[in-house]
């Protein structure tokens, strides 16, 4: 953790046991890792970039399992055990092919105990890019503390800072989310929100909402802030990017979709990873919208996301196709 890497994120994972079924129903339940941040992180390293993840998991088997799964997947850890808490659980049920409901048993979590101490090591690893999400602020006030810290020291060493509003309304409200993350914005270099999470990190009066004119007006808002790019996530209707310069925007990719869980976490992985390629804007939303059709037309958060040697496939296989 002492040499230079190019992305750190820091925050909860947990044990996402996923039913094929309403839980109600029982039946066998599938055990993966799960987390926002940890999602991004496993995409940017498959893509051949050096990345270091930041948390706190409990003494438990759960926690070791989330360690072994990150470690395996090339990702630099630096995380504290907590051994009078437990690590979090979540059930994700597959209700409907269109459905999947997220119950989360995360309350008092060694996860919620991050804080600015667990980070200072973490930030001397002279990240290239710091990502953070909306989701660690809402865990406790410890956590808020901490991005708040990460985000203004990151800011302050000429890191480049990337929030993701990532908002969870099983953890906050949009009042209490708003209160939080438009000051913190000051801080971010690149701010990715979906189309309806923009007005909570615009300053100001103005609502949020699905109209091209909302999302212009709460983009311009935030540029005025001294944000560089608002990146607006859209599923299906694609992704665009707001700039000083202009407008950019790129359809999704047309797959059979299977799992949307941890599609917007893949898109923001491909787009970090063409910015530290050195892409332009479109490249980045090129490879941000390939990796989001990748987790949508596969299972799980992040187990179906590809190398840097795969991506290419999803451009040039018919579908159905069987490569041989």
């Amino acid at each position: 953790m002492s040499a230079a890497v190019d992305l750190l994120t820091f925050g909860e994972s947990m044990v996402s046991l996923r039913s094929t079924g309403p839980l109600s129903a029982g039946g066998s339940l599938n055990m993966h890792v799960a987390g926002a941040e940890s999602n991004v992180a496993v995409g940017v390293s498959r893509l051949g970039h050096s990345v270091a993840w930041a948390g706190v998991v409990g003494a438990d088997p759960h926690g070791e399992y989330i360690l072994r799964q990150l470690r395996s997947e090339g990702i630099g850890t630096q995380c504290r055990v907590d051994g009078a808490r437990s690590t979090g659980v979540m059930f994700l049920e597959q209700r409907t092919a269109d459905l999947t409901r997220a119950f989360y048993y995360r309350a008092g979590s060694a996860g919620s105990t991050l804080n600015r101490e667990d980070l200072d090591r973490a930030l001397s690893a002279c990240p290239r890019v710091l990502h953070l999400t909306g989701i660690t602020a809402a865990l406790s006030p410890e956590a808020r503390q901490a991005v708040e810290y990460a985000a203004g020291r990151a800011a302050a060493e000429g890191i480049v800072v990337s929030l993701d509003v990532n908002y969870r309304s099983r953890l906050w409200s949009r009042e209490e989310a708003r209160a939080v993350l438009a000051p913190l914005v000051r801080h971010a270099d690149i701010l990715i929100a979906s189309d309806d999470e923009l007005d909570l990190a615009a300053s100001g009066t103005l609502s949020g909402g699905h109209s091209d004119d909302a999302e212009t007006a709460l983009a311009a808002s935030l540029l005025e802030q001294g944000i560089g790019e608002v990146v607006v996530k859209r599923g299906a209707a694609g992704a665009g990017v707001h700039t000083a310069s202009g407008r950019f925007e790129a359809p999704a990719l047309t797959v059979t979709s299977i799992d949307t869980v941890g599609a917007g976490d893949a898109f923001t992985a491909g787009y970090l990873s063409a910015l530290l390629d050195g892409e332009d804007v479109a490249g980045r939303l090129q490879r941000g919208s390939t990796m989001g059709a990748f987790a949508v037309s596969t299972a799980g958060d992040w187990e179906g996301l590809p190398s840097r040697d795969e991506l290419a496939m999803l451009g040039t296989a018919a579908s159905g196709t069987t490569q041989r």
